[in-house]
């Protein structure tokens, strides 16, 4: 069963069970309190049955990744000053580091960073993202 579905029939067995409560015979009171009983139940019906209203709440955008894959043509090149900041532009990254041999590295993984490592000759070895 649906929750609009759910929504809709619980008002009205609790209007069936006011109406099955009360006493032999009916006087004024007990019809005024049945009719407010339906209104309110038809009231909560209606409002069950209305989509809300205001903007739709939607999935926030993924946030930005790197994707090292498409540089992978880069190894075995020179590294360059300005090909640097074309990488880090290409696979998405926010911000880019380049490893040379015997530098501390940190073990954290970023997945917004990407990671170039070149040889003592400023060859490019490899480019990762972390």
């Amino acid at each position: 069963m649906t929750t609009r579905t759910t929504r809709l029939l619980l008002p009205l067995a609790l209007l069936a069970a006011l109406g099955a409560c009360s006493a032999g015979s009916p006087s004024e009171d007990d019809g005024a309190e049945q009719e407010q009983a339906l209104t309110a139940a038809q009231q909560a019906a209606e409002s069950a049955a209305t989509p809300p209203a205001g903007p739709v709440d939607a999935a926030p955008p993924p946030p930005m990744e790197c994707d090292a894959t498409q540089l992978q043509g880069l190894v075995g090149q020179v590294l360059e000053e300005s090909a640097t900041e074309q990488a880090r532009t290409d696979a998405g990254a926010k911000s880019v580091r380049v490893l040379k041999p015997g530098d501390m590295v940190t073990m954290e993984f970023d997945s917004e960073r990407l990671s170039i490592e070149v040889d003592a000759a400023g060859k490019i070895t490899s480019l990762r993202c972390g």
